[in-house]
């Protein structure tokens, strides 16, 4: 039956080519953004997991800072200590030059001077172990603690070690000196325990600097994966929607021609009444 008042074959048209436009606007956002889950109303379980896993990887981009941030400071510590240790190794080498009892007024106090300068060095060294405001070489340095996971729940932490002239690690003191054979003798005892201490300080040091080390190398591949998870959920198979581009286009077109072919067929009727 030909009407004017309904087309039907139009209607239908109009609804294939709307369709039609919706896909092609959809697919186009697609390779636009390159996300197939752009927004919840896209997916929204798969959104709503996209975005649980993106606040991790932002977490850990936290937890990673923290880590860097320890690591370095333990770091700083570490090369502060070895040059601590060199300083005694170098002091004792004075000190047992001046327990010569051969040598001379002059002689000993050459040594001796070398020896105090050596040993005020170790106070500045100390003093300046720092890194963003820590110093775990200091008297009554605090320990150190690192995030180790998303919610703070678990941490890493690195202990501070006393290399202070005023501590016990070094059994020297600021006033020590070797002007006297006696005293000679006696810092090379000292300086043997204090090489023994503060190499072991320096080896704990160096643990946990490899902890965190190890865990931070844990975290960005953690992190990684996380990141590569989301792109599996979310991303666009852009040769996928390229191919489906250009079959919409086509699509389009043809259903335009339709609803033109469509529109005309109600001007059929005009021929009835000539």
């Amino acid at each position: 039956m030909t009407s004017v008042n309904t087309n039907h074959g139009a209607m239908v048209a109009l609804q294939q080519l709307n369709n039609t436009s919706s896909q092609l606007q959809q697919t186009q956002s697609r390779i636009n953004t390159g996300l197939e889950v752009a927004s919840a109303k896209d997916n929204g379980a798969v959104f709503a997991i996209a975005q649980g896993m993106r606040a991790d990887v932002a977490s850990y981009e936290v937890v990673q800072q923290s880590l860097d941030r320890v690591g370095s400071t333990v770091d700083t510590a570490i090369a502060a200590g070895e040059a601590v240790s060199d300083l005694l190794v170098e002091m004792k080498e004075k000190a047992l030059g001046a327990k010569d009892e051969t040598l001379t007024t002059e002689q000993r106090a050459a040594y001796d001077e070398d020896f105090k300068a050596l040993r005020d060095q170790i106070s500045t060294i100390v003093d300046n172990a720092e890194f963003n405001g820590a110093n775990l070489l200091e008297n009554g340095a605090d320990d150190i603690t690192a995030l180790a996971n998303t919610d703070g729940s678990s941490t890493i932490t690195v202990a501070s070690e006393d290399l202070s002239l005023t501590g016990s690690t070094i059994t020297l003191t600021p006033a020590s000196d070797i002007d006297t054979v006696t005293k000679a003798g006696n810092v090379i005892t000292a300086l043997e325990t204090s090489i023994d201490n503060v190499n072991a300080a320096l080896a704990r040091l160096g643990t946990g600097s490899k902890s965190l080390e190890t865990h931070s190398n844990f975290v960005t591949k953690l992190s990684d994966a996380m990141e590569t998870g989301i792109g599996n959920l979310v991303d666009a198979d852009l040769a996928k929607e390229s191919a489906k581009l250009q079959s919409l286009q086509t699509k389009q077109q043809l259903g335009v021609q339709a609803l033109s072919i469509a529109n005309s067929s109600s001007g059929l009727a005009l021929s009835f009444f000539r």
